[in-house]
């Protein structure tokens, strides 16, 4: 007892224990029940063992996790009766912003309810965005190399039909002695200034190529598209190469996403173009003639935050300048694998590290965001990943039968008279690095598979990067695949004239 003569709950309690507990009346006999639950001591006594302090927390914590749950079931409940109902304040004033965004229901199951259907996908969404900023898979703390610089404009630029300009960059021979034109579009977070990285200029001009790398609409120098589609890329490309004076049938060089502005342009001006070269091309990774085995094979290259920017641009682009403006479009240079959420294979480790990797890719960077808008890199991105308008199988070499009524159909059968070969019909070569994980060995097994024309080199031990950037031996192998054996740059016109009529005034002399 204390000081004033009350008993302690120790006291009580250890009373209520020596009188026995009853139930209904009936004093229950405490030694069965402990015989029963086997806490007897050694010696056959009923003394319990003495309770340790982990029983003690683990109890604690089991309560306090019990209370937890029915104060969640609760809540839960309040809100179903309160918040949720037809008359509440909540859905009251958020009806009509509601019914902005129904069409968003339509992208749900039809056994789906949205009110609470939404409130799930939101709260997944939270969940999405914290695993993205506790990446395991990018856990290491990377520390800013440099700031962006702002460099003067200087570009070459052309003006096309509808008034806009176009930056554009030429290496190798001039137009005049080009034998071979080569125009390049380029990759994502790229510019005109990329072209073939490193490449020799004794290379070009020991081929006779004419290199033209140029800005895509609101990257570098190049003005922006107000509603820029594929088709629209193309017709920039066609557009360009006769403002500076390709008059010729020209080649394409595709790298990487600049690919599908390649494949473009082979769709809608076949006629103007020689032939195609593409180097670790990417696809639509949504495409759906895609076979399964072709789509696991690429999504499981990837790691979960680029996998989770791909829905964003599918489904909520709206979303990604928010990213953007966080990462490459912040001011600050970061290491290419974290800006693009990119899982390298060692080469590419090794070769982004090297110092003049770094150089030449802060100086694109820089140029390639030079206009400071978020507009063309979401536009870039949800191209790649919507409906091209077009199937690589268009390109397949195939005949097609002109037939008008059943009499014509039979006659085809019998004669080749109304029958003509379709398809791009012109070279097409494929370098693939079978140890690139960004744009992976499976994507170009479904170009193989599209086009069995296409020729498909593929390059053991090289990565994305590694075959394509500052590889002399390698851009001499994509130039003897296209072109054959150098033949040089052609003699200038004026040099040749003046030859003709020296020769034909030693002929009238003789």
């Amino acid at each position: 007892m204390d000081e004033r003569g009350v008993a302690t709950w120790q006291e009580e309690l250890a009373s209520l224990v020596d009188a026995g507990l009853r139930y209904d009346g009936a004093p229950i006999d405490s030694t069965v029940d402990k015989k029963r639950s086997g806490f007897l001591s050694v010696d056959g006594s009923g003394s319990e063992p003495r309770e340790t302090l982990k029983d003690q927390v683990t109890g604690f914590m089991k309560s306090w996790g019990e209370m937890l749950v029915e104060l969640a079931k609760g809540c839960k409940d309040i809100v179903k009766q309160t918040v949720v109902t037809e008359d509440s304040f909540v859905v009251r004033k958020l009806r009509k912003p509601a019914k902005k965004l129904s069409f968003m229901n339509d992208y749900l199951p039809e056994d789906r309810d949205p009110i609470h259907a939404w409130p799930v996908i939101f709260f997944v969404f939270l969940l999405a965005l914290a695993a993205l900023s506790f990446s395991p898979e990018q856990d290491k703390p990377v520390t800013v190399i440099k700031k962006l610089r702002l460099h003067p404009t200087g570009a070459t630029r052309v003006q096309l039909p509808d008034g806009r300009y176009i930056a554009y960059q030429e290496l190798g021979v001039s137009a005049d002695r080009a034998r071979y034109s080569l125009v390049m579009p380029h990759s994502f977070l790229s510019s005109r200034l990329a072209g073939i990285p490193g490449v020799k200029k004794s290379l070009l001009v020991e081929y006779g190529v004419r290199l033209v790398s140029y800005d895509l609409p609101g990257f570098g120098e190049s003005d922006p598209h107000r509603s820029r589609n594929l088709s629209s890329s193309a017709s920039d490309m066609i557009n360009l190469a006769a403002a500076i004076g390709i008059d010729k049938k020209f080649w394409l060089l595709g790298y990487s996403t600049g690919s599908m502005h390649a494949w473009a342009a082979m769709k809608y001006f076949p006629e103007k173009i020689a032939g195609a070269a593409m180097v670790a091309p990417m696809i639509n990774p949504y495409e759906q003639s895609m076979i399964k085995e072709e789509t696991v094979k690429t999504w499981e290259q990837w790691l979960t935050k680029r996998k989770f920017m791909y829905f964003l641009a599918r489904r909520f682009p709206i979303l990604l300048p928010f990213y953007y403006r966080r990462s490459f479009l912040s001011g600050k240079l970061d290491q290419l694998d974290q800006w693009m959420s990119l899982s390298l294979g060692e080469k590419d480790k090794l070769l982004i590290k090297d110092p003049t990797f770094q150089e030449f890719y802060q100086r694109n960077v820089e140029e390639s965001v030079r206009q400071g808008i978020t507009k063309p890199f979401v536009e870039e991105v949800v191209l790649q990943v919507t409906n091209w308008g077009f199937t690589l199988s268009e390109f397949r070499t195939q005949k097609k039968c002109t037939t008008n009524g059943v009499l014509s159909w039979l006659m085809s059968m019998y004669s080749e008279a109304e029958c003509e070969l379709v398809g791009f019909r012109k070279p097409i070569h494929i370098w693939q690095g079978m140890e690139d994980r960004v744009a992976p060995p499976s994507m170009s097994d479904y170009i193989s598979r599209m086009i069995p024309e296409a020729t498909v080199h593929k390059i053991p031990n090289e990565g994305h990067f590694s075959f394509f950037f500052f590889c002399d031996e390698c851009h001499r192998q994509i130039f003897y695949a296209l072109f054959g054996e150098p033949k040089g740059q052609l003699e200038k016109e004026k040099e040749t004239k003046e030859t003709l009529v020296q020769t034909e005034a030693h002929k009238g002399d003789s």
